[in-house]
């Protein structure tokens, strides 16, 4: 897969900035919920290819003199210890590295939020740990007859009730780790706060997808409802919109069925000039950045396909419902798509199959992976009683770029042998064979002897964006070595060995 491009970051930046401005210069303060994730959007990186997934962060700290944030997490968020996928960290621990990268680009952090709170342990903890490093924590308890009874929410006791959040600057950006994290809410909060106060504030909305302005059916916009199925969430042609312009505008089926309430709220806190759609709360710009509309729908589609892949594992897992593997697949169908339309599919496969028919007869499940670099070269490998397969896999590829012929070994067998009697008898492993991050290790200790294995790892870096499947769900030490090299990683939904735990 080469490097193409459809989108252009710098004239989104200035579309999207004076969008921004544009709603600042009309009042006196505007409270911008930015919605979807601040710092490393890949998965609006995956679908704009040439989109930078710090693009946002970029726009904050143009605006930074006239801007602070606050950030909002789900009390039940941090108790459950929900996962940001592409990542594997928790939502309380994103929002502490969220902090730090904006005190790193000298963001102002004004506050952070702790939604829906009921005393839950862990997120008294969590308020604790950050109080002691001088952060102001607030907390926001659930509003009985939320959003409904907006007499009860519009009063002392809803609203009313919340703690007052100093804000100083013109322009108040309220975000989050991921959705659900009460956003809206707090917006709504500092709005009622300042009307009591006699300020004079609007509300708008920074969301990226789905995109307003381009087609209901366009594949950037389904992928967005692939991304979400596990939300429920249903693009739409906003009503309001369409009733209050005459024009056809994508919203979805949450913000359309709460707008009617939102907007009795902000009319009732007599916010500057209330919105009369969602679409027209909205700040979305992405659309101006698009600059090849065919490279976006096939890179949409190829999301999509990962989509259900993921979705599939995660049902797998016990992690998601099959009513979600079932939403994708309609979307898949609906564009004519299969699985092995994602180019690294059947390669992987035909590894595994590979593999299995060299070792008739032996007991034992048979893992491929194929890789897509770059230049267009697929790579495979497979499991063995040395390494995983998506250690093979990555061996392979980097001695690929590296121009190392496949007869050189990159790591020494004295280095593998000690880590297989490590993990044999000292720890106890049922298997000696290498994950991806134990293999990371060996690489690195036998590029200090091996000019080979140097040459090898300096491309690792290479890697960052490469497409990967996997016939197997990857193992704890694969997956955490796949992600932190920057691989689009998809995988069959079968486990690699019958063991429930992974040791």
């Amino acid at each position: 897969m080469n490097h193409v491009v459809g989108f252009d970051n710098e004239r989104y930046l200035r579309e999207q900035t004076a969008s921004i401005l544009e709603r600042l210069n009309a009042c006196d303060k505007l409270v911008l919920e930015f919605g979807g994730k601040l710092l490393f959007d890949y998965h609006a990186a995956r679908v704009l290819p040439g989109y930078d997934p710090n693009i946002k962060m970029r726009l904050l700290q143009q605006l930074k003199d006239q801007a602070e944030v606050i950030l909002c997490i789900h009390a039940g968020d941090i108790e459950r210890k929900k996962m940001r996928a592409d990542f594997g960290i928790s939502y309380d621990t994103d929002a502490m590295k969220l902090i730090d990268d904006l005190h790193d680009r000298d963001v102002d952090v004004t506050g952070i939020v702790i939604t829906r709170f009921d005393h839950q342990p862990a997120a008294e903890q969590f308020q604790t740990k950050l109080e002691r490093r001088g952060l102001r924590v607030y907390t926001h308890a659930t509003i009985r007859g939320y959003p409904a009874d907006v007499d009860r929410i519009v009063s002392a006791v809803g609203y009313g009730a919340t703690p007052v959040i100093p804000t100083t600057k013109p322009l108040v950006v309220v975000t989050a780790p991921g959705p659900g994290s009460g956003k809206l809410a707090t917006c709504l909060a500092l709005l009622y706060h300042d009307h009591l106060a006699g300020r004079q504030a609007a509300y708008a909305k920074f969301e990226t997808f789905p995109v307003w302005d381009l087609p209901l059916k366009h594949p950037v916009n389904t992928a967005y409802e692939a991304a979400t199925a596990d939300l429920h969430d249903v693009n739409l042609i906003d009503p309001f919109h369409l009733e209050a312009t005459g024009q056809a505008a994508v919203s979805y089926n949450r913000d359309i069925d709460a707008f009617p309430v939102v907007k009795s709220i902000l009319t009732r806190i007599g916010t500057e000039a209330p919105p009369q759609s969602p679409t027209d709360m909205g700040v979305n710009r992405i659309s101006s950045g698009i600059c090849d509309d065919a490279v976006v729908r096939e890179a949409s589609r190829q999301e999509i396909i990962r989509r259900f892949f993921r979705y599939s594992c995660e049902y797998a897992l016990g992690l998601t419902g099959e009513d979600t593997v079932h939403r994708v697949e309609k979307l898949m169908q609906e564009l004519g798509l299969r699985p092995d339309d994602r180019r690294v599919v059947r390669p992987a496969r035909q590894a595994a199959q590979d593999g299995a028919a060299r070792q008739k007869g032996s007991q034992g499940v048979y893992c491929g992976a194929a890789l897509d670099l770059h230049d267009g070269t697929l790579i495979t490998g497979k499991n063995s009683p040395l390494m995983h397969a998506a250690s093979s896999v990555i061996l392979n590829a980097i001695k690929h770029l590296a121009g190392i012929p496949d007869r050189i070994h990159l790591l020494p067998p004295s280095v593998t042998q000690s880590i297989g009697t490590l993990k044999r008898d000292i720890l106890g492993r049922k298997t000696e064979s290498m994950s991806l991050a134990e293999t990371l290790v060996a690489l690195c200790i036998s590029a200090t002897t091996n000019p080979s294995a140097q040459a090898a790892m300096e491309c690792l870096k290479e890697l960052v964006g490469t497409e990967l499947h996997s016939t197997h769900i990857p193992a704890a030490g694969d997956d955490v070595g796949l992600k932190r090299l920057g691989i689009h990683v998809t995988s069959d939904p079968l486990f690699p060995t019958r063991d429930l735990v992974d040791v």
